[in-house]
């Protein structure tokens, strides 16, 4: 009995079907003449249309350009100045490295080994890193970036091993100006 309802119901709606032209892609006689595309129904709107859209990254036209002379960072936007930063940079024998790179190391609150001891200073006031860390050079061994510091006095003079020294201030700017990749150009 169960068999024989479920048959009849199947077959009836294979009728309904077939003569709405449902069954088998057929197309009823009346909508015969009409482009396929008028007869498909028109699919459900997007429920939020901007989850499907790219998002424009602030970033992706921003590049720096570090004056070793002017003793200045140059965050550019294209082709326009944004914005500035006075910096320190490598003192004689140390000197910064000159040349095209690309921020591949972004750090908030990092730790500093130092570099001949080996003892690590961890985040904090007294860290010789500050507050951010933002890598774009490195020989395998050592790295190079711009980075806060607890000596704001050294800004403008050149004193470090190589790394571009940034008002604590400062650096969290840029720090959020920037991503990975971005390029950072060094000029004399």
């Amino acid at each position: 009995m169960v068999l024989a309802r479920w048959l009849n119901q199947t077959l009836i709606g294979m009728a309904i079907a077939a003569s709405s032209g449902l069954l088998l892609g057929m197309v009823p006689p009346a909508l015969a003449g009409l482009p396929r595309m008028a007869i498909a129904p028109e699919p459900p709107p997007l429920q939020n249309p901007d989850l499907f859209l790219p998002v424009p990254n602030p970033v992706a036209d921003m590049h720096l350009v570090i004056s070793l002379g002017d003793r200045r960072v140059y965050v550019y936007d294209q082709d326009q100045v944004k914005t500035s930063f006075p910096i320190a940079i490598g003192r004689g024998g140390w000197e910064t490295p000159t040349g095209e790179f690309q921020v591949m190391q972004m750090i908030r609150d990092p730790r500093w080994e130092h570099p001949f001891t080996g003892v690590i200073v961890p985040a904090g006031g007294t860290n010789p890193l500050g507050s951010r860390w933002i890598g774009f050079w490195s020989d395998g061994t050592n790295t190079i970036g711009f980075h806060g510091t607890p000596n704001e006095s050294s800004v403008g003079q050149a004193v470090s091993h190589g790394c571009v020294r940034m008002y604590n201030r400062d650096v969290q700017t840029l720090f959020e100006m920037v991503a990975v990749g971005t390029p950072v150009t060094v000029r004399p």
